[in-house]
C-alpha cells in the first residue's frame, strides 16, 4: 500500500486523499522505513507538494517529510514555514521540523515566538496562532531549557489558604501559632504568619495563595487569562529569585463538563501567556506554578496560585508505597488528633503496617522506646523498611499475618490504618477480620493501652468493639462525611476488681 499512495502522490492522482492515507500508515515505523526506501533519498515529488494551492496538501506533505528524518529536508520545511500564509498550516510545519534537528534555526524560531507573544490578532486567528506559538514554546525549550526559579519567600508574610480535611479544620489550625485564621469551608485561611513557620505543620494537604483578579467569569476564558496575568506575575517575582519567565498551568475546578474544560483551559492560557509578553509560559511539564480556578455558584471564579518550588520536606522518607498505602497527610491527622491519648517513650504495635506511615508519623509526633510492624505483604514489609531508614526510626518489622504473630513482651499503644473492602477483600471478609482483631488484640496489651485507629469501615470497628467488654470507644474523629471513615481512639479498661 507504501507503493501504491506514494506513486499516486507522484502522478499528481487524488494528491490530497493519498497523502492522508500515507501519512496515516507512517505511525509503522516499518511503513517509514519502506517508503524511505522507495524514495531513495530523493524527496523531489514531497518537497514540490509544500508549494501546492491546497494548504491541506502542504499540510499533509510537510508532516510526511518529517517522518523521514533527514536532515537535507530542513532548509526547505523551515524556508516553506517562513512562506506559509495559512494560519492552520504553520503549527504542523514546525511540527515536522521539531522531528530533525534544528538547533541552526534557533535564534529565529526564538524571534518568531517573541513575535507572537506581542502580536495583536483578530479573533479567528487566535485559535491557530495559540497553537503555532505552543509548538515554538516546546521546541525552543527542549533546547535552552527554562531556568527553575528558587523559592525565596520564607520570611514574607502574604495570605495563605491551606486545604485541609474538611471534616478537622481545627487540628491544622490548633498547630499555627502566628497570624491570624479563618475557617473556610474546605481549608483554612492564614493572614500575617510568616510562610516559613507554616511549612513544617504535617496536616495540610496543599498551600495556596489566594489572587485578587477582580471579577473572573467562568464563561469568558480569554478575560480570566488576561485578569489573571499581572498577579500571577506579581506573586511569583515576589516570592523567587531570578528574573521571568515562569513556565505554568491552568487548572479548572468546575460543573463544566471535561471536552469543554479543556478548551476552556487551552483559551484562558493563551490568554495569560499574550497578557504576561512572555513572562508566563503555558507547559504541559516542568511546570513551576499552578492558576488553580475554583467556580463558584454564581458563576465567578475564585483564583489561587500554588507554587512547585516551595521545597516540601514533610514526607520526603515516602519514597516507597503500595496501592493501599494510606497518605501521609492522613496519618499525620490521624496522629494529630489522637496526641492528647499518646506517651512518651511508648512501645508501639502496628498490626497492619503497610510501608510504615502510621509508625513513623507516630515517631515524628513524639518519640516512641519501642515500635514493631506486622504485615502479610512482604513487598510492603520491603518498603517499610527503606522509608523507616529514611525518616531515621527505628522499627521492628515481621512479615506475618498478624493472627500468626507472638511476641512475650506487650505493648502500650497499637496504631494502625485496618484494612477496608476492596474487590479482592469483600465486606463479609473484612467485617469478621474486624471481629477476629478485636477478640485477639487485648492478649498483646499492657493494661490500660490505646489504639489509635483509621478505620474506613467504621461500622465494622463500632459492632467489634462492642463484643468486647474491656474496650471503650474514648474518641471518634470524622473524616469522610459520604464514607464515614474516622480515625477511633479507643482504651483497654482495667479489668474490674
Amino acid at each position: 500500500m507504501i507503493r501504491a499512495y506514494y506513486e499516486s502522490v507522484c502522478a499528481g492522482r487524488q494528491v490530497r486523499e493519498n497523502l492522508i492515507a500515507l501519512r496515516g500508515a507512517l505511525r509503522d515505523e516499518k511503513n517509514r522505513r519502506a517508503l524511505a526506501y522507495l524514495a531513495g533519498g530523493d524527496f523531489t515529488p514531497l518537497c514540490g507538494l509544500l508549494a501546492d494551492a491546497d494548504p491541506k496538501v502542504r499540510k499533509n506533505a510537510a508532516l510526511i517529510l518529517g517522518e523521514m528524518e533527514s536532515e537535507d529536508l530542513l532548509p526547505v520545511l523551515f524556508e516553506a514555514y517562513k512562506n506559509e500564509q495559512t494560519r492552520f498550516v504553520r503549527a504542523d510545519y514546525l511540527r515536522a521540523i521539531a522531528k530533525l534537528d534544528y538547533r541552526p534555526w534557533l535564534d529565529e524560531l526564538q524571534s518568531r515566538l517573541e513575535e507572537l507573544r506581542g502580536a495583536d490578532l483578530p479573533p479567528e486567528e487566535q485559535k491557530h496562532a495559540a497553537d503555532e506559538l505552543r509548538v515554538l514554546q516546546e521546541m525552543v525549550l527542549r533546547c535552552r531549557g527554562a531556568k527553575r526559579h528558587r523559592f525565596s519567600g520564607y520570611q514574607e508574610k502574604p495570605e495563605l489558604v491551606l486545604v485541609v480535611n474538611r471534616c478537622q479544620r481545627q487540628a491544622t489550625a490548633e498547630q499555627i501559632r502566628e497570624g491570624s485564621l479563618t475557617m473556610l469551608a474546605g481549608g483554612i485561611r492564614v493572614k500575617d504568619a510568616k510562610i516559613g513557620d507554616i511549612l513544617p505543620v504535617r496536616t495540610y494537604s496543599e498551600l495556596l495563595f489566594p489572587l485578587e483578579a477582580g471579577l473572573l467569569p467562568a464563561d469568558r476564558p480569554e478575560l480570566a487569562g488576561e485578569a489573571l496575568a499581572q498577579p500571577a506575575l506579581e506573586k511569583a517575582c515576589a516570592l523567587h529569585e531570578g528574573e521571568p519567565p515562569f513556565l505554568f498551568r491552568v487548572e479548572l475546578k468546575s460543573r463544566m463538563e471535561a471536552g469543554r474544560r479543556g478548551v476552556w483551559i487551552r483559551r484562558a492560557a493563551h490568554a495569560l501567556e499574550q497578557a504576561s509578553r512572555g513572562a508566563l509560559i503555558n507547559s504541559v511539564s516542568e511546570y513551576e506554578l499552578e492558576l488553580r480556578l475554583l467556580e463558584r455558584r454564581d458563576g465567578t471564579l475564585a483564583a489561587f496560585l500554588r507554587l512547585f518550588t516551595i521545597p516540601d520536606r514533610r514526607f520526603a522518607y515516602r519514597k516507597e508505597y503500595v496501592a493501599s498505602s494510606i497518605a501521609p497527610v492522613n496519618a499525620a491527622l490521624a496522629v494529630q488528633l489522637a496526641r492528647p491519648y499518646l506517651k512518651e517513650r511508648a512501645h508501639v504495635l502496628d498490626p497492619f503496617c503497610g510501608v510504615g506511615t502510621m509508625l513513623i508519623e507516630r515517631n515524628l509526633a513524639l518519640p516512641a522506646e519501642v515500635m514493631y510492624g506486622v504485615d502479610v505483604y512482604g513487598e510492603a514489609i520491603e518498603k517499610a523498611k527503606r522509608n523507616t531508614e529514611l525518616a531515621g526510626c527505628s522499627v521492628y518489622y515481621i512479615n506475618k499475618d498478624f493472627f500468626a504473630f507472638a511476641h512475650k513482651y506487650l505493648f502500650d499503644e497499637v496504631i494502625t490504618d485496618m484494612p477496608q473492602v476492596t474487590a479482592g477483600h469483600p465486606e463479609r471478609e473484612i467485617r469478621r477480620l474486624y471481629q477476629d482483631f478485636f477478640g485477639r488484640i487485648g492478649r498483646y496489651l499492657e493494661e490500660e493501652a490505646v489504639l489509635v485507629v483509621y478505620a474506613a469501615e467504621p461500622e465494622f470497628l463500632t459492632e467489634a468493639v462492642r463484643t468486647q467488654p474491656r474496650f471503650r470507644i474514648a474518641e471518634r474523629f470524622l473524616l469522610n462525611e459520604k464514607s464515614g471513615a474516622s480515625v477511633f481512639v479507643i482504651r483497654r479498661e482495667a479489668p474490674a476488681r
